[in-house]
């Protein structure tokens, strides 16, 4: 309790010592996305298309829409192009994840349904590529649904532990700590040594700008020898790209485990729905899972690399939301807080996007609100801004 009453003690002196003038809006801050921002604050925030992606060039990405929201289906089916879900899986579409491009959460209460939340699993060791190990008999993601005549890998639920404490001053509260089990399991236990990750999907926002930061400023901001001495420091994640055969570093999921928005997606439709695709061709079906293995495929591949190209648009050029309440006083306010507090030192205000194809020349600006989102390194990393596409 010590540690909070020293943090709200600096908290109350870096009040204290704010200008006389109060914080001031700087022209352009509401821009999140620079060019790319819109100002939505409906259902629907999360879906639009960059504000200045204009005439044809929208049409791929409604396009790619289309099969973010689709569901596929067990092959053979009349709808060929989008059969060959599973064998097992976790959710029949993208949105079944991501619904309406925003973000999941675990469930509330053991009888509540995985949606949106996944477990990954792992054993101590490494595989070819320094990459994490699978269950042997599970893989590396529980799929707790199946097709028709084939076994899902079992059940998975989460419970909370209740852990109760008091603050310095004397107030209680509450906290809750969640427990993952496995109340039932088709191919036998999980290895003694396994290491279960929960995922919950993140929000799809800002990704294509997230990916225009050029290499060597997310280097440079990790600063993982602490050169700066401001001891904060980072560690990028290198990682095996299996587009470009070779490592890369990692930037996209809750470890940094993918180097693009490709390979990303190509392996959410694996892991996720059971879809094969030209980065991902075989299915995810692990030693012991006969029927797994013997169930009827969607084709070689499931999804084609128009598809995926068609989805990867569609992910790079989701539109990221305004700064709302701009100019409000309590908002410049918090602005000024926020920099004074060092909460920037992580939480990394600007950032660069380089010349590429899509989001390109950006400035990036995650704003004082601090809500960028955690990927590649330990430094925050923004999701937000563009000039020009």
């Amino acid at each position: 309790m010590s540690g909070t009453r020293a943090s709200l003690l600096a908290l109350f002196a870096v009040a204290a010592c704010a200008d006389d003038d109060g914080p001031q809006y700087e022209p352009g801050e509401e821009l999140s996305g620079g060019d790319t921002t819109v100002f939505e604050t409906g259902r629907s925030a999360f879906s639009l298309a960059a504000r200045n992606l204009k005439g044809e060039r929208r049409d791929q990405f409604f396009v790619g829409n289309s099969m973010f929201n689709r569901g596929w289906v067990t092959a053979p089916s009349s709808t060929e192009g989008t059969d060959g879900l599973g064998p097992t899986f976790n959710a029949a579409s993208c949105s079944g994840c991501h619904f309406k491009d925003g973000r999941g959460r675990p469930p509330n209460a053991a009888d509540e349904a995985f949606l949106g939340l996944l477990l990954r699993l792992s054993i101590p060791g490494e595989d070819e590529h320094g990459g994490p190990v699978g269950d042997p008999m599970y893989g590396g993601q529980f799929n707790h649904m199946s097709i028709l005549g084939v076994a899902a890998e079992g059940t998975a639920v989460v419970a909370y532990d209740e852990v109760a404490g008091t603050f310095g001053d004397g107030t209680p509260y509450s906290l809750r700590r969640p427990r993952y089990e496995f109340p039932e399991l088709a191919f036998g236990p999980l290895d003694p040594g396994i290491m279960v990750s929960p995922r919950t999907a993140p929000a799809m926002i800002g990704l294509g700008l997230l990916e225009a930061i050029p290499e060597d400023a997310i280097v440079a901001l990790a600063d993982e020898a602490d050169a700066d001495g401001d001891g904060i420091s980072g560690r990028v994640n290198r990682v095996w790209d299996p587009k470009g055969n070779a490592v890369a570093l990692g930037r996209f999921g809750w470890k940094a485990n993918q180097p693009g928005l490709e390979q990303q997606n190509s392996g959410a439709f694996l892991g996720d729905i059971g879809i094969t695709s030209p980065l991902f061709p075989n299915e995810n079906c692990p030693p012991g899972q006969t029927a797994c293995q013997g169930a009827t495929s969607g084709g070689t591949p499931e999804i084609d690399q128009d598809k995926i190209d068609d989805v990867s648009y569609y992910s790079r050029l989701l539109a990221v939301p305004g700064r709302r309440d701009f100019q409000d006083p309590t908002v410049l306010r918090g602005k000024q807080l926020f920099s004074k507090s060092g909460c920037a030192g992580c939480h990394t205000t600007t950032a660069p996007t380089s010349s590429r194809p899509g989001p390109s020349g950006a400035h990036l600006r995650c704003g004082a609100s601090g809500s960028c989102r955690s990927s590649t390194i330990t430094r925050t990393t923004c999701t937000t801004a563009a000039r020009a596409i």
